[in-house]
């Protein structure tokens, strides 16, 4: 069982970063495999709702969201960590899961694995920020982690977050839970199965002109 974990901040050892590895540390000791993708400092454009992906399976961009889309395919869950920039998430991150989510719909079966957002911040807006992240997961039948707070570290550099021992323990139990969630809906998936999705109804809504 693996979680693949995407790092979406350009600073490779930064807040962020220190978070994630609080986590990623408690999913090894709990026998869960981690692989780690760090996406902040790559160069990576948004959708742009061509549709390529639905005729050939692969985004018509073919860069590390391609890379990723395998990985994604074989974990057991995802987890996403983003610095916070104006009260949300950083561009690479949502440009990143756009695609990722976009392109693998009715390629990769995302029921049942399970996702968690961790967010980084000086001071404020990472409330929203973990909001934006755990859409994809909603919207997609994938079990969202929680923790005993709301999955952030805060603090202006990696230092600064050893000292939010709170943020820490927090990471930890996300560990804890994902770990425990994971091999729950694994043991569900031998003996009930996974629950059958429904998706074909799609509803447009417009007004008569």
């Amino acid at each position: 069982m693996k979680v693949l974990v995407i790092n979406g901040s350009p600073h490779l050892h930064g807040c962020t970063d220190r978070g994630l590895r609080e986590v990623e540390t408690v999913l090894k000791e709990n026998g869960i495999e981690v692989e780690r993708v760090n996406i902040g400092n790559k160069d990576i454009r948004g959708c742009i709702g061509c549709n390529f992906c639905r005729e050939h399976g692969r985004c018509v961009f073919n860069d590390l969201i391609n890379e990723t889309a395998p990985k994604f395919a074989e974990a057991a869950g995802l987890i996403v960590g983003s610095p916070v920039y104006y009260a949300g998430c950083n561009g690479q991150a949502l440009s990143f899961l756009d695609r990722l989510f976009y392109s693998t719909s009715g390629i990769v079966d995302k029921t049942m694995k399970v996702g968690a957002a961790v967010v980084s911040s000086r001071r404020a807006g990472s409330t929203s920020a973990f909001d934006e992240i755990n859409k994809y997961f909603t919207i997609s039948a994938m079990p969202v982690v929680s923790s005993t707070y709301w999955n952030e570290v805060h603090g202006f550099t990696a230092e600064d977050v050893e000292d939010d021992l709170e943020g820490l323990q927090t990471m930890r139990n996300l560990g804890r839970n994902m770990a425990f969630m994971i091999k729950a809906i694994d043991a569900a998936a031998n003996t009930v199965g996974i629950p059958a999705q429904e998706r074909t109804s799609f509803t447009s809504f417009h007004t008569e002109g």
